[in-house]
């Protein structure tokens, strides 16, 4: 039993470390999107430059392609107690 609770907080701290890599290397490509996209066609000064930026980071964040990183943390621990179930009850 020490040895299956060892594993699992193994895997939740790998898994969190992946999706918090991951978290932030989809925030600088969507920034630097922004950044693009704006560069494109600038529509005004530096002050709102950085306010579309971060007008569209904050969208980001409410984004289901941001909450769909979520996925790399739970799906293991779902995969887990699924095999653990059918292994030990069906």
């Amino acid at each position: 039993m020490i040895g299956f609770l060892r594993a699992i907080v193994i895997w939740a701290v790998a898994g969190a470390i992946a999706y918090f890599i991951l978290r932030i290397y989809a925030r600088s490509l969507r920034r630097e999107a922004l950044e693009k996209e704006w560069d494109a066609d600038p529509k005004g000064d530096a002050a709102a430059r950085d306010a579309f930026i971060e007008k569209g980071m904050t969208d980001y964040e409410g984004s289901l392609r941001n909450r769909l990183l979520l996925i790399i943390f739970v799906l293991p621990f779902i995969v887990i107690a699924t095999l653990l179930y059918l292994v030990n009850y069906a």
